[in-house]
């Protein structure tokens, strides 16, 4: 009779176990977005996590919280309890804090729901500078130091990296840094005449450039963007640049670690999904973003390579705080 109770109990347990797994979720789930309202991690999120709460049957309430180069929002979401309620909708930055020395959490401390997409980074200008293209922002430079505006996100933000590549090759940069809250704000101030250049994603930025409002100087990738064609890529202007490319800013969904296996696999179904859904992809397309779609090990191995190869970028820039191989990261192709 007691094998009998014994028995009927361990089932009931079981059957509790596997509702909770199917109940996920029964609650709002909180979206805690890295940057700013208009940027390019925004839109992203903003854009796929509907097409999610369609798969996951449950409601993301979105919002955004900035500072720091994003690490207030990833210490928030890394502080709040592990259960698959709090997601943090992140760019790159966070592979970066160790190396510029913002801080001791990466996105080793989180689980990689989804790596959605990945964008190319562009050099924009306003359309009434003193200089029209690449060469003649150079030059324009050389002559008046300090006086040309770079837009920036602050330290392992994709301003830095992109200047980071600049100065590889070209030398120190005489210019002065304006800091901005994300890419959004900051073309927001370049359009305005705040600043006079910015180092963008692609994505944020070509509605402006179409719009006539701002300026393409260079595209930073291995072969010229479709969405325009005439815009010289950097390994034209320098073939230093090709050491580094291609290279950009992604996106991704990311849990802390510890979340029950079960938010985590009804959250990467439902990215997973999202990703797919049609009106998702058109917008990526017409954004000039690259759809990744990854998690897991895949997700994994692209982050500890994206990482090697900023984090070297940086230090052979002389811009790194602390030596990647101090922190364990090692040289790429080593």
């Amino acid at each position: 009779m007691r094998n009998v109770v014994l028995g009927a109990v361990s089932a009931l347990v079981m059957a509790a176990g596997a509702a909770v797994a199917q109940d996920y979720p029964t609650r709002e789930i909180q979206g805690i977005i890295q940057w700013g309202a208009g940027g390019s991690t925004d839109t992203v999120m903003r854009s796929v996590t509907p097409h999610a709460e369609d798969a996951l049957g449950g409601t993301v309430v979105m919002q955004n919280m900035t500072g720091a180069v994003g690490a207030i929002a990833l210490n928030y979401v890394a502080d709040a309890d592990a259960d698959g309620y709090t997601l943090l909708m992140g760019a790159e930055n966070p592979m970066l804090y160790k190396v510029m020395g913002l801080g001791d959490r990466d996105y080793g401390d989180f689980i990689p729901i989804n790596i959605l997409a990945r964008g190319t980074p562009i050099l924009v200008t306003r359309p009434d500078a003193p200089f029209s293209d690449y060469a003649g922002m150079m030059a324009y430079i050389a002559e008046n130091p300090g006086e040309v505006r770079f837009g920036s996100t602050g330290p392992g933000g994709l301003p830095s990296v992109v200047t980071a590549m600049m100065q590889t090759v070209e030398g120190e940069l005489d210019v002065t840094f304006v800091p901005y809250d994300g890419d959004g704000p900051a073309l927001t101030a370049l359009q305005g005449g705040a600043i006079d250049v910015m180092p963008a994603v692609l994505g944020a930025s070509i509605e402006g450039i179409r719009a006539g409002a701002m300026v393409p100087l260079a595209i930073f990738d291995t072969e010229a963007s479709p969405f325009l064609p005439d815009t010289p890529i950097a390994p034209e202007l320098n073939e230093g640049y090709a050491t580094y490319l291609p290279w950009g800013p992604f996106f991704g969904v990311f849990v802390a670690n510890g979340t029950p296996e079960e938010a985590v696999t009804a959250l990467t179904e439902a990215y997973a999904a999202a990703v797919e859904n049609q009106d998702f992809l058109d917008l990526m397309e017409n954004r000039g973003f690259t759809v990744m779609n990854i998690s897991g090990d895949e997700a994994q191995d692209f982050l500890s390579s994206w990482q090697s190869t900023t984090a070297w970028l940086l230090q052979d820039a002389g811009l790194a705080v602390n030596d990647p191989e101090g922190l364990g990261i090692p040289r790429p192709g080593e």
